[in-house]
């Protein structure tokens, strides 16, 4: 058995996240008088570079910000073209499209589905937008001084981490069945003679390290509205691609305020919808009513479990873009509607369905600084290099958060023209009385809201440091009864036929990717902070 890992303490600032030489790139920000955010960004475009399976330029991102006072939330999500309608997508592919992938799981999984691959898919990258808008609201150095350790990997070349060549051969070896001149880009820029990297091979990017600079001394502006927008237009355009020019042009983010609820006396924030967030804040919402700190390890997971499909239930009902069709954000967080979906949870395993609230691929990183700034920040292609659409020439991938939509025309979230799709990526933060207890986030699709709820369950109910609580075993749900579990937590005796009597249909992996990367910076009660990055995969926290 492997020791555990031991969690940071750092007496000034903090960065945590799943790729080694990121989290360097956002001290060395720190170390040269950055703050929180300014490291976060230099982290976050750093981790473009050298975990690009997980997320790339043509990604989306999400915030949270604590800046001395108050939260603020960034939906830095791109939207749908506006070319992009159901008849178009029922008419490209022919038919029903096939079930959603995994990543997408519970209800989310009824029905066709949009397809994953190629153009349909793509919305609006919103990353480099969200960089800058941080940057302009709350940065403390030049821009593109948080571009310098990104564009050097990716011009010079750097080594690739093991777990990150993990995913690129799975990935790679995905994309031997994708066809058409869109693809064609990929195999140049992401693979080496067809095959992805193997672990300490050096790799070089320099379309990567020629756009960054471009994004950097323009503010993102070249992106949208410049030379990279034009050519994106002009790359859709020849390979049957919807997105335009006007798309990008139109392209903003959105400024919001997270949402949160109560939990064993501190509160739970995420952001609203058309996040997965929600589904998490439902799911702890019901949670604390019951006394998980005096339940048996086999009634706290099944009751974490049965809890946990009742907030996807609700999610994946409620959650669409809430400029086109607002969700009952406040009725569903509503105490008295989480009692009542308490009333639900027995001591079998049961197939929730959404109920009716009166009406009114991923990379996850957190920083904190000296003076009290802290950020939990996500950016994502959505599933390995997204689309699998390379823009020529420019060295990154497109995202396919179009993949998020429904086909069921009387859902909230059918797909249509410039939407925001439902969004799988969630940053989380932990406050107790108004005051700041920290970060933190899981990635993973549709794990991400389930490693919220055993992460903050980990910390609150069984009072573990942020390192134990990321190491704690996990579980995952994907949809029925169905239920992963880890081969750590199935050795506690008799837990896995005590689950399987309850009506759950157990499966034990050793394989860790299913339960997702997390990372947490909290708050020490001694001053500065306490640190815990994932050990599932080449995670990293570093301090000073």
């Amino acid at each position: 058995m492997a020791y555990p890992r031991l969690p940071l303490l750092a007496p000034n600032g903090a960065v945590a996240t799943s790729q080694p030489l990121a989290a360097a790139a956002g001290l060395a920000v720190l170390r040269r008088g950055g703050n929180a955010v300014d490291a976060a960004l230099a982290t976050a475009i750093t981790l473009t570079v050298v975990q690009p399976p997980s997320n790339d330029i043509g990604g989306d991102l999400f915030a949270i910000v604590w800046d001395g006072e108050r939260l603020h939330g960034l939906d830095a999500a791109g939207r749908s073209p506006a070319g992009l309608t159901r008849e178009v997508v029922l008419a490209a592919t022919g038919r029903q499209a096939a079930r959603p992938p995994e990543a997408l799981g519970g209800a989310q999984a009824h029905g066709p589905a949009m397809p994953a691959r190629g153009w349909l898919p793509v919305t609006v990258p919103g990353a480099p937008a969200g960089w800058r808008d941080l940057h302009d609201r709350f940065g403390s150095l030049p821009f593109a001084d948080l571009f310098t350790d990104a564009v050097g990997y990716a011009e010079h070349g750097h080594p690739v981490s093991a777990g990150t060549a993990a995913s690129w051969a799975r990935a790679v070896a995905g994309h031997d069945d994708l066809h058409g001149e869109e693809y064609a880009e990929f195999g140049r820029v992401f693979t080496a003679g067809g095959r992805a990297p193997r672990p300490g091979e050096r790799w070089r990017n320099p379309d990567a390290a020629r756009t960054l600079r471009r994004i950097a001394e323009t503010g993102a502006a070249d992106f949208y509205t410049g030379g990279i927008a034009a050519a994106l237009d002009a790359h859709a355009a020849r390979t049957g691609g919807l997105l335009t020019g006007d798309d990008l042009a139109r392209h903003t983010s959105t400024w919001v305020d997270p949402v949160g609820v109560p939990y064993r006396g501190h509160e739970v924030w995420e952001l609203p919808p058309p996040g997965q967030g929600i589904a998490a804040l439902l799911a702890l919402g019901i949670l604390d009513g019951t006394d998980l700190a005096g339940c048996t390890v086999e009634e706290r997971v099944h009751r974490q479990v049965e809890a946990m499909k009742l907030g996807f239930a609700d999610a994946h009902a409620h959650v669409a873009d809430p400029d086109r069709a607002p969700s009952p954000t406040a009725a569903l967080l509503d105490p008295g509607y989480a009692a009542a979906r308490r009333r639900l949870v027995t001591d079998a395993a049961g197939d929730p369905v959404a109920g009716e609230p009166e009406r009114g691929g991923t990379v996850y990183l957190c920083a904190a600084d000296a003076g009290g700034m802290m950020v939990s920040l996500i950016q994502s292609t959505y599933l390995a290099f997204g689309s699998h659409v390379v823009l020529p020439g420019y060295g990154f991938a497109l995202q396919n958060r179009g993949l998020g939509f429904r086909l069921d025309p009387d859902h909230p979230n059918v797909v249509g023209p410039a939407k925001r799709p439902f969004h799988t990526i969630i940053p989380g933060f932990l406050t107790r009385d108004g005051a700041p207890v920290g970060p933190f986030g899981v990635m993973g699709g549709h794990m991400q809201p389930q490693g919220h709820v055993q992460l903050v369950s980990a910390a609150l109910d069984a009072g573990a440091d942020p390192q134990a609580a990321l190491d704690a075993p996990r579980w995952y749900w994907h949809t029925g009864r169905t239920l992963l579990v880890e081969a750590e937590l199935a050795a506690e005796p008799g837990l896995v036929d005590r689950l399987r009597a309850r009506g759950h249909e157990v499966t034990v992996t050793a394989e860790r990717a299913a339960f997702g990367y997390g990372q947490a910076v909290f708050r020490s009660p001694s001053g500065g902070y306490v640190v815990g990055s994932e050990s599932r995969v080449d995670g990293a926290a570093v301090g000073y």
